[in-house]
């Protein structure tokens, strides 16, 4: 549904794409000192900080016996949504003057972004799970089927509210800001710090639809044993963010051509 070039030029789609994935790693990381380092030093630092600040306390984290995996548990999905959203809102002022190529559309633009910071985040995850499973005593025992229905949940919610934000920022320009106060408490109220049943009613109730609560439960079923989260609904993610990509899709083709000529 996302306006893309002509169909004589779609041949073209993958090499299109891979070629503004590879513009995007040199023009992204690849000019910081570290380049990716900084994606997995972010988030063990993040880890970290709130594990010690708990660990003085609290005896124990709510789940398990591992502080770090806890909050890892919480901040991965979150950390990767609100990269992919934040990278997909920008995709097109990111590739402004290569859409004067008629082999780039804005389906590359939103397809770059969203593989290489989706792959990006993905990497990061498994090997700080990985990290600290390995190197700590969690009694975690992951479930990888568990594991990556999470991870798919988390993409596709991402790719949805992504691809929605590009148009509402392309029509609104204001509207990243005003999105950058909301995901501002979204870091408190996705179940980074607490699990879901230990929210009183009737907050519990309105919690639940936020979409991360649910990805954070899935990702902690998938790690502790016994811990069966019943409240998570997969149905309700999914359709979140395939409805929001079909909305961002029905837009940008309807309104592609105004944005790209206001950038």
């Amino acid at each position: 549904m996302i306006p893309d070039r002509p169909p004589a030029a779609r041949p073209t789609l993958w090499r299109a794409v891979g070629a503004l994935i590879l513009r995007e790693m040199a023009t992204s990381h690849g000019r910081m000192p570290g380049g990716y380092l900084w994606a997995v030093a972010e988030p063990l630092f993040g880890i970290a900080l709130l594990s010690v600040i708990f660990a003085i306390s609290f005896h124990a984290p709510a789940l398990g016996v591992s502080f770090p995996l806890f909050y890892a548990s919480g901040l991965l999905p979150f950390l990767m949504f609100t990269d992919i959203t934040g990278k997909l809102a920008q995709a097109l002022n990111f590739s402004r003057p290569l859409f004067a190529y008629p082999a780039v559309g804005v389906l590359d633009a939103l397809l770059a972004r969203f593989l290489l910071a989706g792959g990006t985040q993905i990497a990061v995850a498994s090997l700080l799970l990985s990290g600290l499973m390995f190197l700590s005593e969690t009694r975690a025992a992951p479930d990888i089927p568990v594991l990556a229905q999470a991870a798919t949940l988390v993409l596709v919610l991402g790719f949805g509210i992504g691809a929605l934000n590009c148009l509402l920022t392309g029509l609104v320009p204001l509207w990243q800001r005003i999105w950058s106060i909301l995901m501002r408490p979204m870091f408190v109220i996705s179940g980074v710090f607490f699990t879901y049943e230990g929210i009183p009613l009737p907050w519990r109730d309105l919690l639940w639809w936020n979409p991360l609560i649910h990805v954070v439960g899935l990702v902690r079923r998938g790690l502790y044993p016994g811990y069966d989260a019943p409240y998570v609904s997969p149905a309700y993610v999914l359709a979140l963010g395939l409805g929001s990509a079909l909305l961002a899709g029905l837009g940008l083709m309807r309104w592609h051509r105004d944005i790209l000529s206001d950038l």
